[in-house]
């Protein structure tokens, strides 16, 4: 490579690292995530199933039950599920389960009705799906067993809220009530 060809380069790399620095970030965002959204809208075409209990049973182990919400958009494809897992012992764990392309430190807010909002952190990600989950707040639990509409609120890629509500109509009966199917796992050893 020529001198002058080693300049242009220098140069342009150069230029790309000024340009990159000249550009101002958004600003922190109040909640403490590092980003301000610049927006919001609601996710389109999202149907929503209706709230299932399903248990699990492994010999020697306590039971475990999962209700839980699937919406899925027109094509099919898983655009969110709710998964509220709960152990016989008491111990109870929110899971969400939310497509690949959200902006991961924003974390996910769930409300009931109008009351306060809740973080939960993302935890994974698959290669189709990312997994927001904590243990589950008492106070939401109880909201969501007498409220009417449960809220979920994320941050994508373009630093835009989208949101979308289900219903919560029949929420606590299912979670109160029997489980649709229970599952026993049976370890030979």
């Amino acid at each position: 490579m020529t001198r002058y060809g080693t300049c242009a380069i220098l140069l342009l790399f150069a230029c790309g690292v000024a340009s990159a620095r000249s550009q101002q970030a958004p600003p922190p965002a109040k909640d403490g995530a590092e980003v301000a959204p610049r927006g919001q809208h609601p996710a389109r075409d999202i149907k929503y199933g209706d709230w299932r209990k399903l248990c699990f049973h492994a010999a020697g182990a306590k039971i475990l039950c999962r209700t839980t919400i699937t919406g899925r958009f027109n094509t099919g494809q898983t655009a969110i599920r709710v998964d509220l897992i709960e152990r016989e012992d008491g111990n109870a764990r929110l899971q969400l389960f939310l497509p690949v392309g959200m902006y991961l430190q924003a974390g996910v807010k769930l409300s009931v009705d109008q009351n306060e909002a809740v973080r939960l952190p993302y935890t994974w990600c698959l290669t189709n799906m990312c997994i927001a989950a904590d243990v589950a707040d008492p106070k939401l639990l109880q909201d969501m067993d007498g409220g009417k509409t449960l809220s979920v609120a994320v941050v994508d890629t373009n630093i835009l809220t989208v949101t979308t509500s289900m219903s919560l109509d029949h929420f606590a009966s299912v979670r109160k009530g029997t489980a649709a199917q229970t599952f026993d796992q049976a370890i030979d050893e």
